[in-house]
C-alpha cells in the first residue's frame, strides 16, 4: 500500500508543481513535506480559510457522478464558501478515502476535474493525506485572502435590507431529479448545473468592494434553510416574494426554496443603494427585505403571507 501511496502523491505532485508564478505566488513549500510553508500575507489582506466535506452516499452517488465531474466538484464547493466571504483562493489542501473500486483510469480524471478547475480559478494545491477505507471521501481545505475588514459575513444584515440572489435558483435540484430519473443527457443544463457548478468568486469579489453591501453566503443546502441561517445569525427576519424568485427553467418553485447545490450567492443590500441587474453575465435579482424580527414569511403569487418553511438539505447528526 505504501509504495502505492508514494507513486499516487507523486503523480500528483506532478501536476501540483505545473501551476505558473501567478497561482504559486507566496508558496515556499508545497507537496513533499510534512506541512506545506506560505508567506505571510501583507498587512492589507486578511486569510480565509474553508473545510468542506464530500461523502459518497451522503452527497452524491457514483453511478451517474463521472469521476472528472466529481473533481470539480470537490474543489467547487470549498471555492463557493470563499466566493460567499468575497475573498480570492489562493491555495488547497485535498484528503482523500479511496475505497476499492477506485480504478487509476478513474483517478486520472478525477483529478483532471480537480486541477483544470485550479488552473481557472487560480489555485494551487499545496498538500494533504491519502487513506484506504470502504466508501470514497474528499475533504478539500481552501486558502484564500480578502482586503483587511472587507470580508462578507452572514451576521451582517439589518432591518431594510433588499435581499438579493444571484443567477437562477433549483437548477440542480432539476438535474439531480433528473439523473435518478435516468432522464439525463449530457447537454441537459440542468444536469450539468448539479455536476459541474461554478462558484461565484469574481461576483462576490465584486460585492465586497461595494457599499451597502452587508450580508452574504452561498447557497449550498437551499434558498430557505440557508436565509434561515444568514437570518440567524444577524438577529432578523425576512420576508421573500415567490413571484421574484429566479426559478431556473423548468424547476419547480419547491425546488428554486429548497433544493440544493445551487451555490449561487444570497446577500444583503441597504435599500437606499442600486445594484446593476447583472454582473459578469450573473444577474442579480431583489426577492425580498430583511424585517425585523425572527419571522420567515414568503409572500405567494395569490397575494398571500405565509411562514416559509425550512426544509433544505441537514445531515441527520
Amino acid at each position: 500500500m505504501k509504495n502505492k501511496e508514494l507513486f499516487l502523491v507523486d503523480k500528483i505532485r506532478q501536476r501540483a508543481d505545473k501551476p505558473p508564478g501567478r497561482v504559486r505566488q507566496g508558496l515556499r513549500l508545497g507537496i513533499g513535506d510534512d506541512a506545506a510553508i506560505l508567506a505571510a500575507l501583507p498587512a492589507t489582506q486578511e486569510l480565509l480559510i474553508t473545510t468542506d466535506l464530500i461523502v459518497e452516499g451522503a452527497h452524491f452517488e457514483r453511478r451517474w457522478q463521472p469521476p472528472r465531474a466529481l473533481g470539480h466538484k470537490v474543489l467547487a464547493r470549498g471555492l463557493s464558501d470563499i466566493a460567499a466571504m468575497g475573498g480570492r483562493p489562493r491555495w488547497a489542501l485535498l484528503s482523500l478515502c479511496l475505497p476499492d473500486w477506485v480504478t487509476a483510469t478513474w483517478k486520472k480524471h478525477f483529478f483532471n476535474g480537480l486541477f483544470d478547475l485550479a488552473g481557472k480559478t487560480g489555485v494551487a494545491l499545496i498538500g494533504g493525506d491519502l487513506a484506504h477505507g470502504e466508501r470514497f471521501a474528499a475533504d478539500i481545505v481552501v486558502l484564500g485572502e480578502c482586503p483587511r475588514g472587507r470580508a462578507l459575513r452572514r451576521s451582517a444584515a439589518k432591518t431594510g435590507d433588499r435581499i438579493y440572489v444571484s443567477g437562477l435558483l433549483g437548477g440542480s435540484a432539476l438535474g439531480l431529479e433528473r439523473l435518478r430519473a435516468g432522464r439525463s443527457r449530457p447537454s441537459d443544463p440542468a444536469v450539468a448545473r448539479h455536476l459541474c457548478p461554478t462558484p461565484r468568486l469574481a461576483l462576490g469579489q465584486y460585492l465586497s468592494q461595494q457599499r451597502g453591501v452587508h450580508a452574504a453566503l452561498d447557497l449550498s443546502d437551499g434558498l430557505s434553510l440557508d436565509l434561515f441561517r444568514l437570518t440567524h445569525e444577524s438577529g432578523v427576519g425576512a420576508e421573500i416574494r415567490a413571484a421574484d424568485l429566479p426559478v431556473f427553467p423548468g424547476a419547480t418553485l419547491d425546488q428554486a426554496l429548497h433544493g440544493g447545490e445551487d451555490y449561487e450567492l444570497l446577500f444583503t443590500c441597504d435599500a437606499r443603494r442600486q445594484l446593476p441587474q447583472s454582473r459578469g453575465g450573473v444577474c442579480l435579482t431583489p426577492i425580498g427585505v430583511i424585517t425585523q424580527g425572527r419571522k420567515l414569511v414568503l409572500l405567494g403569487a395569490d397575494g398571500r403571507r405565509r411562514t416559509l418553511p425550512v426544509k433544505g438539505f441537514e445531515h441527520d447528526l
